[in-house]
């Protein structure tokens, strides 16, 4: 009995001593961040400057693995695959964290096989239409949709797209009907929209701001909890009278389950330190773009409640992949 006491006392002494210097010792080797989509998107560019810091911070090189396929679920799947050792990173966002397990069935489960680390960036969507249609509110939108019932299209980037979700809620709390026209990507969604083939959409703040600058799409409302800067005069949809529709296309860094917290803080605030840097935010904010940089349980929450806000309006407009 005294034996076994002093081998539980001297265990519990040396993880006391070995977990600092773990702790002190991350990283010690190359750390990899994959990303599932293509290079020089969006997610790309976030995942690029963190890699930058996380180098130069821990003098070992960070290098972006891009993983495309599946709507991010192949470079989703790899990641949540690999060993928990805080050595891999992966580049998460709406569409495999949020979305895609309401659409698809996955080789992986996102709610359990990743753990959140930071909320690096929201790209804020905003409701712009063709400077054709007569409106010029969002409630002229709604009451002209109403009395054109079905007659209105929208574009999205693709089928269960975030410019598709949002379409659908708007929808659903407004009560109207509209034809979805998706497109394969923002691009060619954007000039039949230009060109006067569809008559709205949703689509980020930050893709959008040459056309509105040059006059070719007009912006009614932006879906964020505040206006954003760059687009000061234009209503949040809380102000147009759209209550409880924000959101965007999101992206942050999560860890395999398991990693060490002490990989995940330490990630955590050297990544926030990174993008917190006054001239890499001002370039961001004069984008629209919204840097949340909080702590690892804001993103949990924040992941957990996209998971079941889109959930639940995929469920009620029926959406399937094609």
């Amino acid at each position: 009995m005294r034996r076994n006491i002093f081998l539980a006392l001297a265990a519990a002494f040396l993880a006391t001593m070995v977990a600092p210097a773990r702790a002190q010792d991350f990283p010690a080797k190359p750390i990899r961040i994959i990303v599932p989509l293509p290079a020089g998107g969006l997610a790309d560019i976030l995942a690029r400057l963190a890699a930058q810091r996380l180098s130069e911070a821990s003098g070992q090189s960070a290098v972006v693995e891009n993983r495309t396929g599946g709507a991010g679920a192949v470079g989703a799947e790899a990641a949540a695959k690999s060993p928990a050792d805080g050595y891999t990173l992966f580049m998460g966002g709406q569409g495999p964290n949020a979305v895609l397990p309401h659409l698809t069935r996955l080789a992986f489960d996102p709610a359990k096989d990743f753990v959140a680390v930071i909320h690096v960036a929201t790209f804020p969507n905003l409701l712009v239409i063709n400077p054709a249609l007569p409106v010029r509110s969002v409630k002229e939108l709604i009451d002209h949709a109403k009395a054109n019932p079905g007659r209105l299209s929208y574009a999205s980037q693709g089928q269960g797209s975030s410019g598709h979700l949002v379409a659908e809620q708007f929808k659903q709390i407004a009560g109207i009907e509209m034809v979805h026209v998706p497109y394969r990507g923002a691009a060619p969604a954007v000039q039949d929209l230009v060109a006067g083939h569809v008559q709205l959409m949703f689509d980020s703040v930050t893709l959008q701001l040459p056309h509105i600058v040059a006059r070719k799409t007009l912006p009614l409302a932006v879906m964020a909890p505040e206006r954003v800067s760059v687009l000061a005069d234009v209503p949040t949809m809380g102000e147009a009278g759209i209550a409880g529709m924000q959101g965007g296309t999101w992206f942050g860094l999560l860890a395999p389950a398991g990693t060490p917290p002490e990989g995940a803080t330490w990630v955590n605030r050297e990544t926030r330190q990174a993008f917190a840097a006054c001239e890499t935010r001002q370039r961001f904010l004069s984008q629209g773009t919204l840097l949340p940089l909080g702590t690892p349980a804001e993103f949990a929450a924040h992941i957990a409640a996209e998971r079941d806000k889109w959930g639940e309006v995929i469920r009620r407009a029926n959406i399937r992949l094609e």
